[in-house]
């Protein structure tokens, strides 16, 4: 069980490979750090284009593509406000996979990966 959060059946990637794809799409979205950056800047709060933008040093044209392919997986939504749209999280779920991409990047940085199961062998 992964720190305290609720636990999915794995076993769908294993039965279902649309649903395994579906995931390795998602994931796969996740692979380019402008991406990250704008999903971060958006855990942050709801932005516009200009303002993901102006926070990640990103031209505004290069932004609205990523928010296009990101919106097309389901990892943030665009509601117009006026002339503009503004984006944010599609929702926790989204927030809960950055947050957990963070953690596990500081706990292979400090050396503290697979450590949790080895504690947890040494006590069984």
């Amino acid at each position: 069980m992964a720190h305290g959060r609720e636990h999915h059946d794995t076993n769908r990637l294993l039965e279902d490979p649309a649903f395994a794809r579906t995931a390795a799409d998602s994931i796969q979205a996740l692979s380019a750090p402008s991406r990250l950056r704008i999903l971060a800047r958006l855990h942050a709060g709801p932005a516009s284009v200009n303002e993901i933008a102006d926070s990640v040093g990103m031209e505004s044209s290069a932004v609205s593509h990523q928010l296009r392919l990101l919106r097309h997986l389901g990892l943030v939504t665009g509601e117009r406000d006026g002339r503009q749209v503004v984006y944010e999280l599609y929702d926790d779920h989204v927030a809960d996979l950055l947050e957990q991409v963070v953690s596990h990047v500081e706990h292979v940085r400090l050396g503290l990966a697979g450590r949790h199961r080895a504690a947890e062998s040494a006590i069984a």
